[in-house]
């Protein structure tokens, strides 16, 4: 099937991982990218002379990308320098205390035993079980799953897993059902940050999201070179396999022939016709109307109510003094729920912002080793970091005021302040990245980062899968299911690729088909 051409557009996590499966199985790929260079969603942004990764900083699910390595013949670990992180997280509250969790489940229970006491730490190792049964139930049937639905679902898991997603409420949400874990509601703030993962309140995502427990617990990894080094790794993988990969040659629209895609129209006139498509962007783009009218139906709308989260960034090269910070550093405020009240109801910066740090020249041992000269200076070396905060997604309709932005810094700053951490941030040294900006990076969006939120027991179904409603064209990314994530938008652009691979062997069934009752009717 050299001849079969198949247009990516997109190189993010999820084009790139397609773009890879397709030209190994015979496709003729063409991968077309409005930005400068692959990566989509991992970029890095340049501070004061440094790099700094300002998307996606947590590698996690490595077995998804061996998996793609090993069936191109090739090893992960020969094109990406992987470092295991002991300690997934630092946690510290601006009302007092600061807790560790550890990869390893014993150290996790006994840094919480001190922590929270006793009580505490055996409700954690039960919660660490009922969180590995849900991951558990749901990997085969729904994660690898490629059109999962409620019916299919049910089926697949069976009894057993039935009675493990009854066990944790058929409608509660995650904080609910994390106060039935802890009595300690640091430890329900600490664990319901994965709701976040995916965009969402913990107030209304369902509690399943604990699995993102068991996913940490298989492994949390440092990239050597940053996040942007896997992007690199996944286009490397991609030419080798035959993929061609243009970068600043923006889409503007779909061509649709007889109902079907035949190719694309760059911004600049070229037309490029093709067999299929691959969508690498939030769906959200196709259903306004900027690949063209005739892609508006491919896919369902996503109202704006239903968006998930942005982000408030700051990507910061600068010394630190006070709290020791690891790889990952997370700093909380007392009223937890006022942060979604704010972002989700009110479409406003929160007042009481939880505020992630990723310390980028940090590992468990923490602080790298400083340059020489800052050494002898008796100073500490400038350090990459990337600061953020949630954020409304409302880029497009209701940008949000300088003003707005500015307080929401003071009060996250402020909070880091309190937790013992002080950073020297001045503007030479900062750059940064609002909702606002994050819309003109991924138009249609308002600054969505997670595509759809994952609110309600029946989110799970609610993400498009792989194959779109117009012929031809196939959608992947964290707006398309499995949903968002690093190794999740890797799982969508295999899926798609899969799926593209069917169709097109479907079709040639049928033509051979046609074919032979041609000649048959022609011999009589």
């Amino acid at each position: 099937m050299p001849d079969h051409h198949v247009i990516v557009v997109g190189a993010g996590v999820a084009g790139l991982v397609a773009a890879a499966d397709l030209a190994r199985r015979g496709m003729q790929v063409t991968v077309l990218e409005r930005a400068a260079v692959p990566g989509g969603k991992l970029r890095q942004v340049q501070a004061d002379g440094a790099w700094i990764d300002s998307g996606p900083t947590v590698f996690t699910m490595r077995w998804v990308f061996e998996d793609l390595f090993a069936d191109a013949g090739l090893l992960l670990s020969s094109h990406l320098q992987l470092e295991p992180l002991s300690v997934l997280a630092r946690h510290a509250w601006g009302a007092g205390g600061q807790l560790d969790l550890h990869a390893d489940v014993e150290r996790s229970a006994d840094a919480i035993g001190m922590f929270s006491g006793l009580a505490e730490a055996r409700r954690f190792r039960a919660f660490c079980e009922q969180a590995r049964k849900v991951y558990d139930t749901l990997e085969g049937p729904y994660i690898r799953s490629s059109r999962p639905s409620a019916a299919s679902l049910t089926r697949d898991i069976g009894l057993r897993g039935t009675a493990v997603l009854t066990g944790l409420g058929p409608f509660r949400n995650l904080w609910r059902s994390l106060g039935r874990h802890f009595h300690d509601v640091r430890l329900q703030q600490l664990f319901a940050r994965y709701a976040t993962y995916c965009g969402s309140s913990p107030f209304e995502a369902p509690a399943t999201l604990m699995l993102v427990a068991q996913v940490e617990m298989q492994g949390v990894w440092a990239v050597r070179g940053g996040m942007i080094a896997l992007a690199r790794a996944l286009a490397s993988l991609a030419e080798r396999q035959g993929a061609t990969i243009r970068c600043q040659a923006p889409v503007a629209q779909l061509c649709v022939e007889r109902g079907r895609v035949a190719g694309v129209v760059l911004e600049d006139g070229e037309r490029i016709p093709a067999d299929a498509v691959v969508f690498n962007g939030d769906v959200g783009a196709l259903s306004a109307g900027h690949l063209g009218a005739e892609a508006r139906g491919a896919t369902g709308v996503v109202p704006t109510a239903a968006r998930s989260l942005s982000a408030l960034t700051w990507s910061i090269h600068a010394r630190t003094r006070g709290f020791e910070l690891v790889r990952h550093n997370v700093f909380f405020d007392a009223d937890y729920a006022s942060e979604f009240r704010d972002i989700f109801g009110h479409r406003r910066l929160p007042s009481e912002p939880t505020v992630y740090v990723c310390a980028q020249d940090r590992s468990d041992a923490g602080r790298a080793t400083p340059p020489s000269d800052a050494m002898q200076a008796g100073t500490e070396a400038p350090e990459r970091l990337l600061c953020l905060v949630n954020a409304p997604a409302v880029g497009d309709a209701h940008p949000i005021a300088q003003q707005a932005i500015d307080d929401c810094a003071d009060r996250a700053f402020a909070l880091l302040e309190r937790c013992g951490l002080h950073v020297d941030r001045a503007p030479a040294n900062t750059v940064i990245t609002s909702p606002n900006d994050f819309e003109r990076l991924f138009p249609a969006t308002g600054g969505a980062l997670y595509g759809r939120a994952s609110h309600g027991w029946m989110s799970a179904f609610a993400r498009p899968d792989a194959a779109s409603a117009l012929p031809g064209l196939y959608l992947a990314g964290g707006s398309a299911h499995p949903g968002p994530g690093v190794p999740m938008a890797a799982l969508s652009g295999r899926l798609a690729a899969a799926r593209l691979m069917q169709d097109r062997a479907g079709r040639q069934r049928r033509n051979r088909v046609v074919i032979q009752q041609q000649h048959r009717h022609a011999s009589a």
